[in-house]
């Protein structure tokens, strides 16, 4: 009887061990750049793949090689927007300005953020961009928070915990990745009563609600959806009327931050005229950095400002940067240096130029294009009801976005690449093109 030798152990397609590998000449380069450790781990997937795929194993070593260097590439790229969406959220909205970012380099290292030169004393790091605030909006305080589902958040907690919260049933949002207003509300230790219907809600259903347990009414605007036909809803200066009568708090969640009047959106400025707290996000219609902007009377601020949440949902220093060079170029009439802003009121002459400029430099590269008029969107839960005309370069090709360096596809997501010269592609394909 003769005894079955292990192919597996012994045979021509036998693979080596992993302690074998690693030792051999032919890594040794990779484990003083990568170190022992992790190439270990990236020749045991490698041998694990081999031995899923019978591989002979011939392109082992620069398979290893390209899985460490995959490990330690940057996640986060520059990519060219060719959706025809200014504030796409999946690109990270609003891109921030040139002044922008030249201030991040300053916050980069050391700086005053909480300390106070004219004192040398410790500062407060929110005076930064208060003044700012109040001096743009028109408001007595201003605090700023990472983001404006925070900003609702510390404002229901510090100003209302315990007691009942007036909103209309139709103001009961989701605001993306399933984030829901009744859930910040149950989180804040608010109680919501909702008043009206989903497409009706009149100033009476909110006098009718207040009760001697009311602590505020609450509006939400509805910032990445309308409902349209058989409606109704409270004008906010009647519901400062009620407000007022009740001796209530008035809290508007804005959304967009948007600073001038545009189809229905609402403005800040006419928000902190009726209201005690207003919140809105400042990477959308604002054009800055991610943040919660919140504005309003001095002692609802203060008491915000006070609130330990106020700690741990606070804003870094990059971000304080960001924001107060984004402001200090609307409040001394530099908007137009925001690309948002710049985008939205790109003309369509410029845009169709733009397009005609693509067109011709991927013809150059073998790619067919077509000049169209197409529709584009501001994005980001922003005016979901304005669409402007643009004119685009379509082709065959069908990225959602276009990694610069990598040459590659990001994600193919519709049938056409069009909108590939819209005004948001536009701003940031024309900045790539110039720093190539």
């Amino acid at each position: 009887m003769h005894r079955v030798s292990s192919p597996r152990i012994h045979g021509p397609g036998t693979l080596p061990a992993v302690g074998t590998l690693v030792n051999e000449p032919a890594y040794a380069e990779l484990v003083r750049e990568h170190g022992r450790a992790r190439v270990v781990e990236a020749i045991r997937a490698q041998i694990a793949a081999e031995r899923n795929s019978a591989r002979d194993g011939s392109e082992r070593h620069a398979a290893v090689a390209a899985r460490l260097r995959e490990g330690v590439a940057p996640r986060l790229r520059r990519v060219i927007n060719a959706t025809g969406v200014i504030l796409h959220t999946n690109l990270g909205r609003a891109p921030l300005s040139q002044a922008a970012v030249e201030a991040l380099g300053v916050a980069a290292g050391y700086s005053n953020l909480e300390l106070d030169l004219s004192t040398g004393k410790r500062g407060e790091r929110a005076s930064l961009v208060a003044g700012l605030l109040t001096a743009l909006f028109g408001s007595e305080a201003a605090l700023v928070v990472n983001n404006n589902a925070a900003a609702v958040l510390i404002a229901l907690t510090a100003l209302c915990k315990g007691k009942e919260v007036v909103v209309s049933r139709g103001q009961l949002v989701e605001i993306g990745g399933s984030f829901r207003m009744p859930d910040v509300m149950r989180l804040s230790g608010a109680r919501m009563v909702e008043v009206g219907t989903t497409n009706r809600t009149r100033a009476a259903d909110y006098e009718e609600a207040v009760t001697e347990r009311t602590a505020a009414l609450l509006r939400v605007h509805t910032s990445n959806f309308r409902v349209t036909g058989f409606t109704e809803s409270a004008a906010l200066t009647d519901l400062a009327t009620i407000a007022k009568s009740h001796a209530l708090l008035l809290i508007d969640d804005v959304g967009s931050g948007a600073t001038e009047a545009s189809a229905d959106e609402p403005t800040v400025v006419d928000s902190v005229r009726s209201c005690d707290v207003v919140t809105f996000s400042g990477d959308k219609l604002l054009g800055g950095p991610q943040a919660g902007i919140v504005l309003g009377h001095a002692d609802a601020i203060k008491k915000m400002s006070r609130h330990p949440l106020a700690r741990a949902l606070r804003i870094d220093k990059l971000t304080l940067a960001a924001l107060e060079a984004t402001l200090r170029q609307r409040l001394t009439g530099r908007a137009d240096e925001i690309p948002v802003d710049r985008m939205l009121h790109a003309p369509v002459e410029n845009i169709r130029r733009r397009a005609a400029m693509w067109a011709v430099n991927l013809e150059e590269r073998g790619v067919k294009t077509q000049l169209i008029e197409a529709i584009s969107a501001v994005g980001g839960g922003s005016l979901p009801s304005k669409r402007s005309r643009q004119s685009s370069s379509r082709s065959r090709a069908r990225p959602l976005a276009w990694s610069p360096r990598s040459g590659r596809a990001i994600r193919p997501l519709s049938h056409e690449w069009r909108r590939t010269s819209a005004a948001s592609t536009h701003e940031q394909c024309y900045e790539e093109r110039t720093r190539s």
